[in-house]
């Protein structure tokens, strides 16, 4: 898995980097959301998407996070767990690498937004989407630790479950609104994974 996402950042990164074919997908995507825009015709559709997309901003995301990683501290420290403080400094890791993987790429590949928006010299590009990478870390870091205080598996599940619908409903609501490429978000979530996935391996187990 972490290859597959690592292999997938690169050649995006590559083909944006270079102007390559791949990008036409983000055209084709755009031209298809703009026509279901106008089939729909639904303010509220937008309004919503927006709402989405809003989600992927540091507030609420890192709130959350942090608010989760007490969560759960406090319930491994309840269940006298030996390391029950780690959520603490894990939760503050995952916020301070949002900005420090996202901005350098953002000022690297300078890449103009949908709407053809210019990027000044030195200023921050839309590639990939800070937005993305921070809900995706942000809620999916949550998630894991909250989620290893859960003794029952299904409920672990269901927590995964509905903490990757709200990311790719941030994605989503960031295409939809003409806020990001669709190939931005795929790369921060290709990134996010990747994140997850070396966390995920250094955490304690679920206590169930």
């Amino acid at each position: 898995m972490p290859l597959l996402l690592t292999g997938l950042l690169a050649v995006i990164s590559w083909q944006v980097a270079v102007g390559g074919p791949l990008l036409g997908l983000d055209l084709s995507a755009r031209h298809g959301v703009h026509e279901l825009r106008g089939w729909l015709d639904n303010p509220w559709v937008d309004y919503g998407a927006r709402g989405l997309a809003d989600l992927g901003g540091a507030f609420p995301a890192i709130p959350v996070l942090l608010a989760a990683a007490v969560l759960a501290a406090r319930r491994q420290w309840r269940a006298g767990g030996p390391r029950w403080w780690l959520p603490l400094p894990a939760a503050a890791l995952a916020a301070v690498l949002i900005p420090l993987l996202v901005v350098p790429a953002k000022a690297w590949f300078a890449r103009p937004g949908p709407l053809g928006e210019t990027v000044r010299a030195g200023g921050l590009g839309w590639y990939p989407s800070g937005h993305t990478a921070t809900s995706a870390i942000a809620y999916g870091t949550a998630a894991l630790l909250v989620g290893r205080t859960l003794a029952s598996p299904a409920a672990r599940r269901w927590l995964y479950a509905a903490t990757a619908a709200v990311c790719c409903g941030v994605g989503a609501g960031l295409v939809w609104s003409d806020y990001h490429w669709l190939l931005d978000v795929t790369a921060s979530w290709c990134l996010a994974g990747s994140v997850l996935w070396a966390l995920d391996r250094r955490l304690p187990g679920p206590v169930g």
